[in-house]
């Protein structure tokens, strides 16, 4: 039997010319005499199988397809669900799971030896009548790429971004089309599958915003690489996962969530990082406004602090990542340089109280107006945006050389900004850490990430506990054990 990833490619494919048509990527499927499933879709239409239906040849690939869109429907075939929501990923895996029990049930193995099984499902909410909820949704597939093979599983969310619920019906079925094809053919190189997941979709049009792929295929894929995928490739603004590694949904763990922020390049995470963190959260849960149970606190890492030589350090990320997953923390990767967009990111999804917790040195880049110049209304503009919710900046203090100790009350900015940083210093935006430990004043991260990789000693000192043993036993951030050079050297 012939795997697909080895059929011969369609004229017109992209890795040879140009980007297959739709049409032409779900004929390809249907012409596959191999490929057989179900597909399952409720709330924006029958929107993927139609284009299967359309290409021809689909007696071939469709063993069912339908769309329970009644509630009490859905509910009898796939369950209920203990928060009463449809659009949401156990939702997706309770369809992928149950339909692909049902082709196993139904078709019997020996009289399709060489049939490759899947199950393709979403439930999505488009555009309401209002236009005021644009809409999002869950789209997966489980599928074989060979038959005495175990399932792999590719589960992403998508953002709309269109205003008109035909036109984001449209984009979901090309995405669904996209979606197959890429996993029975282009299964072997994850990252440029997710590439094609946009063929004929522009950016404007669809945001995908989380992906987890498992399975025996993607058995040495690390999902969290794939997440720095989707921002790299401008496919979302923002992806988190949690101290476990996981992809996470950023709307479902910011929902109505109090935050605390912290950039920073934690290249790799000191205790000065971790004095910061300890410190701002207390003053930030002791607000009147802040609950510690609802409270969420994010380390960020910004797009520009990942880049080496205009790329994208992926060793680096995951080094970094590792750290801060070992520390029990969630981990946001953006593409927001400026703060204020951060703070409008979270604001979507939160209302109540935000933080950010900054060195001096950072609140000093804010009020320098070069940042800004991209804005009709300037920094005034920026301001606006950053402090018109309820927030609050934390602010850790920095020893300057002659071993002054600059806090909010004696930092300099440009004189222009003088008094526009005294109108939101001095009316409580501002609030300066004071409870610090001073020794970790003089710890900075470029150099300990240097004395790690020249082989000096003492920097160990310098990290959390347990950081330093994960960086030489995994050999992070270019680690090699001076004893072993020294061996060697003898």
């Amino acid at each position: 039997m012939k795997n697909p990833e080895n059929e011969i490619k369609l004229k017109g494919d992209k890795d040879i010319a140009t980007i297959p048509s739709i049409s032409d990527k779900a004929l390809r499927i249907n012409l596959n005499e191999n490929i057989y499933g179900t597909f399952a879709e409720i709330g924006a239409g029958q929107e993927t199988v139609r284009h299967f239906f359309r290409a021809g040849g689909s007696s071939g690939t469709i063993a069912k397809a339908m769309s329970a869109y009644d509630k009490d429907f859905s509910d009898a075939i796939y369950g209920t669900e203990d928060d009463g929501r449809y659009v949401t990923e156990p939702r997706l895996r309770k369809m992928l799971h149950h339909e692909i029990k049902l082709v196993e049930q139904r078709l019997n193995r020996e009289k399709h030896p060489t049939k490759l099984f899947f199950s393709y499902a979403n439930t999505v909410a488009t555009i309401d009548f209002a236009k005021q909820y644009k809409g999002h949704g869950w789209v997966g597939i489980v599928f074989q790429v060979e038959p005495d093979e175990a399932y792999n599983e590719i589960i992403l969310h998508i953002r709309f971004k269109e205003t008109d619920a035909r036109l984001q019906q449209e984009t979901l079925g090309k995405l669904g089309v996209n979606l197959i094809y890429g996993a029975f053919y282009k299964h072997n190189d994850p990252k440029r599958l997710l590439r094609y997941l946009y063929d004929h979709i522009d950016k404007d049009q669809l945001e995908i915003d989380t992906i987890n792929f498992a399975g025996p295929r993607f058995a040495d894929v690390d999902n969290r690489l794939m997440s720095l995928q989707l921002v790299k490739n401008g496919m979302t603004d923002a992806v988190m996962f949690d101290p476990n590694g996981k992809n996470i949904l950023p709307a479902a763990v910011l929902y109505k969530k109090n935050i605390l922020a912290l950039r920073g390049s934690f290249r790799p995470v000191t205790k000065v990082n971790m004095d910061m963190y300890e410190k701002s959260l207390q003053m930030f849960i002791d607000e009147n406004k802040v609950k510690k149970e609802n409270t969420l606190v994010v380390f960020e890492i910004t797009l520009s602090n990942l880049r080496s030589d205009g790329e994208i350090d992926e060793r680096d990320f995951m080094d970094r990542a590792e750290l801060l997953c070992s520390l029990g923390q969630t981990v946001m990767i953006s593409n927001f340089q400026e703060y204020y967009k951060v703070v409008e990111y979270f604001s979507n999804y939160s209302k109540e109280r935000m933080g950010l917790a900054l060195g001096v040195n950072n609140l000093v880049d804010i009020f320098d107006e070069k940042y800004y110049r991209h804005l009709s209304g300037g920094i005034l503009e920026a301001f606006g945006k950053l402090f018109y919710r309820d927030l609050k900046v934390y602010l850790y203090p920095m020893e300057d050389e002659d071993g002054t100790i600059l806090t909010s009350q004696n930092l300099k900015v440009h004189p222009r900004m003088k008094e526009l940083y005294k109108f939101f210093a001095y009316n409580g935006k501002v609030i300066d850490i004071t409870d610090f430990d001073k020794s970790h004043l003089k710890i900075f991260s470029r150099e300990v990430l240097k004395m790690i990789c020249t082989g000096q000693s003492g920097w160990e000192d310098m990290l959390p506990e347990g950081v330093a043993e994960l960086i030489k036993r995994d050999h992070l951030f270019g680690y090699k054990e001076r004893n072993s050079v020294a061996t060697e050297t003898t």
